[in-house]
């Protein structure tokens, strides 16, 4: 029998009604997908984009996830859904509609497309509870954390996976997550990453896989073989017994990934799979590359991998490792394009940019973690200027924030609140770091129904915000990027724009306010 992993836990639209009830709030903005663009084998077979261009709306219980699925004009209606808080069986409740197939206790992506799922402000936690996606396509699953989702005990979720793809799946980016186990099968937990029955063109990205007897696996058994153009690029897979991952049939392209304490295999290539496996850092394992456990072999591609205080057994029978001297048995045609990293610096930077809540940093190659582009904040625009809002839909009538009052959470240094309002571009607020809150004020009820968030020069862009009547701490609106932001005309003292994540730090010229 298997050991299981020596486990090293980590220290880790609707009414006001339906919103009180589910934990959703609806924007009427559109969106982009996700920080940054998808990578790797997503962005073959026509891309992944996820929801951009949809609706943007924000979840803090799995109900509301759901609810969001099954409002859709149709299942193919582009969302994006922007989840805060902990989501676990208490608050997944199964969904009815014509645009959706959910069930309860897990988060079904059922048949359907063009959904993004990213995690905002404090974060989005995912608590024994698994991210299910099957007969589906054009999917996004961006900085979250999804840990200690099991097959048996209680409570089960999602046959044991932490995200799991199965029956016709194409084209899902899965970005800057964080998925974790305390243990291995005879806890009852099972595959981090698993894709089966006929998934491809899958991108694994910036990940954290760890405390699992199972990394993940491509294939159900020898003979589902039908799965494959799967990237796996800048992750960490530590503390994990196999499966890292575990390959049967198909392509996988696999580089720049850090592998730590792997404790008794790691990438399994067999049944006739073929990865490319470049510049990695093994450190600190067993057999981290060959053909284990089955007769029927798969091949590898090596080059410019770091092999660490690996250790490797004898060939014998099943067990085919690759070393202690690796070399290619295949060749790999990769169709899109990438830069490596050196391997040396592998560990640096995955340990900077992997997982949730890292500031979705990436890597150009330069050993260096930089911020992601930008996405385009207003899809409708093909060349926005992030000092200018929507040429589209301008405001119009008077700024009423001139001459208003001002305050707000937090200040970097040299710069005030008031600068919001002062009409002046090249003066601005920033909040100390990615995220805070700035204010607009008045001694007496103002009716407004648009704003104008309007960057400095040197700006980082806001990755998500919320527009909040700051009286009643009611949404007004929530989305991405800087412009024009309109919602019902509202009565207030106080309105507040919350910077709930950005790239760089945000310097806000204007916060302008519209009756109209």
């Amino acid at each position: 029998m298997r050991r299981s992993v020596a486990v090293r836990l980590s220290a880790l639209l609707a009414t006001g009604a339906l919103a009180a009830a589910t934990g959703l709030a609806v924007s009427t903005s559109t969106a982009s997908a996700a920080t940054g663009g998808a990578t790797g084998y997503a962005t073959q077979n026509g891309g992944t984009t996820g929801g951009a261009g949809g609706q943007t709306v924000r979840a803090t219980t799995g109900t509301a996830i759901h609810q969001a699925l099954c409002s859709r004009a149709s299942s193919s209606t582009p969302i994006v859904i922007q989840v805060e808080g902990t989501i676990n069986h208490g608050n997944t409740a199964k969904v009815s509609g014509s645009s959706c197939n959910t069930a309860a206790g897990v988060i079904e992506l059922k048949q359907i497309s063009n959904v993004t799922i990213v995690g905002v402000g404090s974060g989005a936690v995912f608590d024994q509870l698994g991210i299910h996606i099957r007969e589906s396509s054009n999917i996004i699953i961006q900085n979250v954390t999804v840990r200690n989702v099991k097959k048996s005990g209680s409570p089960t979720s999602n046959g044991g996976d932490a995200i799991g793809m199965e029956s016709g799946v194409r084209n899902v980016w899965v970005d800057h997550t964080t998925l974790e186990a305390s243990g291995g099968e005879s806890e009852g937990y099972d595959g981090l990453f698993d894709m089966k029955d006929n998934t491809q063109y899958v991108t694994l990205s910036y990940s954290i896989l760890r405390n699992s007897g199972r990394g993940g696996l491509i294939g159900s058994s020898e003979s589902d073989r039908s799965n494959g153009y799967v990237t796996f690029h800048h992750n960490l897979y530590q503390n994990i017994d196999s499966r890292a991952p575990l390959l049967r049939g198909g392509i996988a392209h696999v580089y720049n990934n850090h592998y730590k304490s792997l404790n008794e295999s790691g990438i399994n290539s067999r049944a006739g799979a073929r990865a490319k496996v470049d510049n990695n850092y093994f450190e600190d394992s067993k057999d981290v590359l060959g053909t284990f456990y089955t007769s029927e072999a798969g091949y590898w591609q090596v080059s410019g991998n770091i092999f660490d205080n690996v250790t490797w057994s004898s060939r014998s029978g099943d067990n085919n490792p690759a070393g202690p001297n690796p070399t290619s048995n295949t060749s790999v045609s990769i169709p899109y394009a990438y830069t490596l990293d050196a391997a040396n610096c592998v560990p640096g930077v995955v340990s900077q940019t992997a997982g949730a809540n890292k500031g979705l940093k990436v890597s150009d190659g330069s050993c260096t973690p930089q911020n992601p582009d930008p996405t385009d904040p207003d899809p409708t625009d093909p060349d926005p200027d992030p000092t200018d809002p929507d040429p589209t839909d301008p405001p119009t009538g008077t700024n009423l924030s001139l001459g208003a009052g001002a305050d707000g959470s937090s200040k970097a240094d040299g710069t005030s609140y008031g600068n919001v309002r002062d009409g002046n571009l090249s003066t601005y607020w920033s909040p100390s770091g990615s995220t805070g809150s700035v204010s607009v004020k008045w001694g007496s009820a103002t009716t407004v129904s648009k704003a104008n968030v309007r960057l400095a020069s040197g700006s980082g862009t806001i990755g998500s915000y919320r527009v909040l009547n700051h009286d009643t701490g009611a949404v007004l609106a929530s989305g991405s990027g800087s412009g024009v932001i309109g919602f019902a005309p509202t009565s207030l003292k106080k309105i507040t724009l919350e910077i709930t994540s950005a790239n760089g730090t945000p310097r806000i010229a204007e916060f302008e306010t519209y009756a109209s």
